[in-house]
């Protein structure tokens, strides 16, 4: 799917706002990679994310893609005019090679969830639940973490 000007400059004010609203956002210099409706992607530099062995600290990992995952739900909601406050409920995370470099998570529903009963449920409760697979592609384009989530969001008004 194509990304209208309109979507990208609205995946980047959220970015901006996770960055001014999370302060561990700014500290891992977190920004948005690319945006397409369907996939959301943060990218984050190794410099302000390592650890003591000189490659990407597994807590970085694991917060980039619970971020991707947040803001990929946000940004549907956001399409839609819908005021939601929107929290991961759970999540299993896999870390699967050492990362020595800048790094990317890319967030995509998962295979069995739709938008169209998320927003149906969300509609008819004030609530509903729904899961986002996160990749964190390493240099051979395998996996080198990867993190299933449920994300639930709740209607503020």
């Amino acid at each position: 799917m194509t990304t209208t000007h309109d979507a990208l400059a609205q995946a980047q004010q959220l970015i901006d706002f996770a960055r001014d609203k999370i302060p561990l956002t700014r500290a891992m210099d977190l920004q948005l990679a690319g945006y397409d409706t369907d996939t959301l992607s943060l990218k984050a530099p190794l410099a302000p994310n390592v650890n003591d062995k000189g490659c990407v600290f597994g807590g970085s990992l694991v917060s980039v893609m619970t971020l991707s995952g947040w803001a990929l739900i946000e940004l549907a909601l956001r399409r839609r005019g819908l005021d939601c406050d929107v929290f991961v409920a759970e999540s299993s995370v896999r870390y699967l090679a050492p990362l020595w470099q800048d790094f990317r998570s890319d967030a995509r529903l998962a295979e069995h969830a739709d938008w169209a009963t998320f927003f149906t449920t969300l509609e008819a409760r004030g609530r509903a639940r729904i899961s986002v697979d996160c990749t964190i592609p390493g240099p051979d384009g395998q996996a080198a973490a990867s993190l299933s989530a449920r994300f639930v969001a709740k209607q503020r008004n």
